[in-house]
């Protein structure tokens, strides 16, 4: 099995190299999500793809508990194998498999029995009721199988191999697309086939890759085997998983609120999101992977004690971002009406007049997000996480209260959602920004980073 070790080498091609197989495998997700929208919005209806598109951020909150959970996860892995301390990996993965596992039972269960609820509580409009309940009650058949990708993933990714991951990805990808295909466009199954389709290709990669984990990795077999649980591992794994999980739920928490005042708008505006999200997501995905592969990056060189190292990846990093932000932006300010277009008929005029509105409002920002999914990995690397779930705090709670304050007034509307997202990026930039610049020999002093 292939291991990459980025304490060597020169720094931003280590970086890049990690980096492009993560944004590359993350592409392909959301091109299997863009397809989602695409088939449902071309071959049922606008309405439908509003029900898919508000499913949609319900399924990333739920994702990204357990994508917190093994983020979390993977900077203990990360820090292990820097160290070259294959015992405390080993007990590492064990407290980590058990956490993981009850957390997706809980979801799981949770999720099914409360889908009319959750239904209710996001202001589904009437019309696409029936259709987001048989599109969630589907995709959330897929929890488990999410999970399972996201732990091998995190292994995989800590040791330095981004590249199965990535394989695994294309396979679903692949997967996914035809069956839309087949299961939308020739077959009128609607957003239900939509969601068989997904739920059939996530199992593909979760099952596939821990197939592909147990086979190739002797020890991890051994490991699996024995399953000792240390209670000073579980305790490492929980406290910094908990809290990165924590950052990942309240992000995808207040994008969910707002999803639900979106809702309320009405079903043009409800399409227009979703369509403009799907876009934004795709457009500023590569810096948000960029941040996870920092991390391991920072994680990496912490555990070897390579202080140059981590101050040389923090200022490539933010000159690879920025340069990558400001790139995007000016291409989505020029296309955004075509790309609108993709998912909307052109006749649908209300439609594609406010998805363009969304993305000339927030599109010219995007390096807000790109240096705050910097900050975000760069804390959890360094041990402390507590940091980004403040600043995530800070950037969904203005996004919310922003929202929830401008939006009722006349003279404001729904625009008043749109510009409350750059805002709230920026308050939480300002905050990560002075905290790092502030204490910066401090966080690689590498002692023991139990708290700020």
């Amino acid at each position: 099995m292939g291991q990459n070790d980025l304490t060597k080498g020169p720094v931003f091609s280590s970086l890049c190299g990690f980096a492009l197989p993560m944004i590359l495998g993350n592409l392909l997700q959301q091109c299997y999500n863009l397809v989602d929208s695409w088939v449902v919005g071309h071959f049922v209806s606008s309405a439908a793809l509003g029900a898919v598109g508000s499913a949609f951020a319900l399924m990333t909150f739920l994702t990204s508990v357990l994508l917190g959970l093994c983020m979390g996860s993977g900077v203990v892995f990360s820090r292990c194998f820097g160290q070259g301390d294959r015992e405390r990996l080993e007990h590492g993965l064990c407290a980590s498999f058990l956490l993981t596992a009850v957390v997706t039972l809980i979801l799981t269960v949770a999720s099914l029995l409360m889908t009319d609820a959750i239904i209710r509580w996001m202001n589904v409009p009437p019309e696409v009721v029936d259709m987001t309940r048989s599109y969630l009650t589907l995709v959330f058949c897929g929890i488990p199988a999410i999970a399972l990708y996201n732990y091998f993933g995190a292994y995989l990714k800590a040791l330095g191999n981004s590249v199965v991951p990535l394989a695994f990805l294309g396979l679903s990808t692949v997967l996914n697309i035809a069956l839309d295909l087949l299961l939308v466009a020739v077959y009128p199954f609607g957003t239900a086939g939509a969601a068989t389709a997904t739920l059939i290709a996530q199992s593909l990669s979760g099952v596939g890759i821990t197939l592909y984990t147990f086979g190739t990795d002797r020890r991890l077999r051994q490991v699996f085997r024995t399953f000792q649980i240390k209670r000073s591992s579980l305790g490492e794994i929980t406290s910094l998983s908990l809290l990165t999980c924590v950052q990942q739920s309240i992000m995808n928490l207040g994008i969910l609120m707002v999803q639900g005042l979106v809702n309320s708008f009405g079903t043009v505006v409800m399409a227009a999101f979703a369509t403009g999200v799907k876009i934004d997501a795709f457009a500023y995905m590569p810096v948000q992977e960029f941040g996870n592969a920092f991390s391991t990056f920072i994680a990496q060189n912490m555990g070897a004690e390579q202080a140059g190292r981590i101050k040389k990846g923090v200022q490539l990093g933010v000159l690879t971002v920025v340069a990558y932000c400001v790139l995007i932006s000016l291409v989505l300010w020029f296309l955004a009406e075509p790309l609108i277009l993709i998912f909307i008929a052109p006749e649908e005029t209300a439609v594609v007049s406010e998805g363009v509105r969304y993305l000339h409002t927030v599109g010219p920002f995007y390096s807000g997000i790109g240096c705050l999914f910097l900050l975000y990995g760069l804390y959890r690397a360094l041990g402390r996480p507590f940091i980004s779930v403040v600043l995530t705090v800070i950037s969904l709670g203005t996004r919310v209260a922003l929202s929830y304050t401008l939006a009722p007034l006349p003279a404001v509307g729904v625009v008043g959602i749109w510009w409350s997202i750059p805002i709230g990026w920026g308050l939480a930039d300002l905050t990560g920004l002075l905290c790092y610049y502030k204490n910066r020999e401090r966080f690689v002093s590498f002692s023991a980073p139990h708290g700020f």
